[in-house]
């Protein structure tokens, strides 16, 4: 059989779609092979949030093709969805797949091994997508936490953004299924599943019996027996009271939650066509924590948006000083043709945005400490998933409330296993402590 490598970029939800394909191509029997070495295919799983992740797509083809020349080189994801003929051009490209035949790679790889395939690109009108599409995955190698995309697509058009064109509209599995697919990892050891898509908050918004995603964590909690259940990325005005009810009187649901901000000055929010005001993120983060008081809440921060002035940008920092936040994801704004923003009048220098992104990011620091530094002396549950990189015999996790955890004199056993963490000191953006039980 073909050796097969397969290399992903972007989100969460591209990985979880590349560790089904690699699931699917296991299961006929080909050979996995990192995509470091020589192999007879290659699967490029590409991103396009900036024309620095379409770049680096660009280069992953040439570096397959300067491995292998003869080689079969498959290019999908965002990327190949939003520029099809740009890839198909380039040397060494056998097929280009779009988002919804995404699923079929496994199948287009057997017509590669018999004759030339029918057609080079497979790609269809996104927007016309209705359906939710997936490939069932079991298994995520060298991970003790697992992954489940529950919703895929975007109804949103942030104005910086190209992803809804890249996705389609929002749409989600079945509840049925979410519940066959959790006791499906649960079986294959599993004890924390995260669920993710890409506009996550809209979940069962579209479906013909309509439902919620706080209505599904309760069903998982009811009907599986997971032990612990986390929600990726959520946006502000999907943080309902049920949602915030719901992880609050969990047994399973972790608390931790990501919220995107992008800004706090409500100017720059109206010309990214956000919904909602400073004022309304500041009401539901503070929710969030009067009733979650050890819930750890982060954020996304764009700083350099188009036309931010020096005024806007000391409004953002002024209000995420303000804010209980447990850490800060930083982006300096890139410009994405195709987007509303890439038009935009105003643009800001380069240096001005990784300038303002430091900044931002020296008070996330400071946060993430300020969050960590609250819970020395107290016991965490922690998911124990490796040996630490550099700290002999210690083991390493996350806890509940997403810190860090390095675990002192502890066996490798308790490898995949939930423990109760006495919280000693921390170190950096770190928590280092003992075990007091574990089950």
């Amino acid at each position: 059989m073909p050796s097969i490598a397969v290399t992903t970029l972007g989100c969460k939800v591209n990985h979880y779609e590349s560790a089904g394909i690699i699931e699917r191509l296991t299961e006929q029997g080909y050979d996995i092979v990192p995509f470091s070495l020589e192999a007879d295919v290659y699967i490029i799983n590409t991103c396009t949030v900036t024309t620095k992740t379409d770049y680096q797509s660009r280069q992953l083809v040439r570096r397959a093709r300067k491995r292998n020349p003869e080689a079969s080189i498959i290019v999908t994801g965002c990327y190949a969805q939003i520029a099809p003929e740009v890839l198909a051009e380039l040397p060494g490209v056998t097929l280009v797949v779009g988002t919804e035949a995404k699923e079929r790679i496994p199948e287009l790889v057997k017509t590669l091994q018999s004759s030339k395939a029918a057609q080079k690109i497979y790609i269809s009108d996104i927007s016309r997508m209705h359906s939710f599409s997936g490939l069932p995955v079991t298994e995520f190698h060298g991970q003790t936490r697992a992954y489940l995309k529950i919703q895929d697509g975007c109804n949103a058009f942030c104005s910086y953004c190209i992803i809804p064109y890249a996705r389609g509209p929002s749409r989600s599995m079945l509840p049925d299924q979410v519940i066959e697919a959790v006791r499906s990892l649960q079986h294959a050891g599993y004890r924390e599943v995260i669920l993710t898509g890409i506009h996550l908050g809209l979940y069962g918004h579209d479906l013909d019996s309509p439902t919620t995603l706080a209505a599904l964590i309760r069903r998982i909690e009811l009907e599986t027996s997971l032990e612990r259940l986390r929600i990726s990325s959520i946006e502000p005005r999907e943080i309902t009271g049920f949602l915030v009810n719901t992880i609050a009187t969990s047994s399973i649901v972790c608390h931790h939650l990501h919220i995107p901000l992008q800004s706090g000055d409500d100017r720059v929010l109206a010309r990214m066509k956000r919904t909602y005001t400073a004022l309304d993120f500041r009401r539901h983060v503070m929710t969030i924590m009067e009733r979650i008081p050890d819930i750890a809440v982060g954020a996304d921060v764009i700083t350099g948006f188009p036309g931010e002035s020096e005024e806007e940008f000391c409004t953002t920092l002024s209000f995420i000083d303000t804010l209980p936040l447990a850490y800060l994801h930083v982006f300096p704004y890139s410009k994405r043709p195709g987007t509303d923003a890439a038009k935009m009048a105003g643009q800001v220098q380069e240096s001005i945005k990784k300038e303002r992104a430091k900044i931002i990011r020296e008070k996330g620091v400071e946060k993430r400490r300020t969050f960590i530094a609250r819970f020395i002396g107290d016991e965490l549950s922690v998911l124990v998933e490796a040996q630490s990189d550099g700290a002999g015999g210690w083991l390493k996790g996350f806890s509940d409330n997403y810190i860090p955890t390095h675990i002192v004199d502890a066996d490798r056993t308790l490898i995949n296993r939930i423990v109760s963490v006495t919280a000693e000191y921390s170190k950096g953006e770190t928590i280092v402590g003992r075990i007091k039980t574990h089950g």
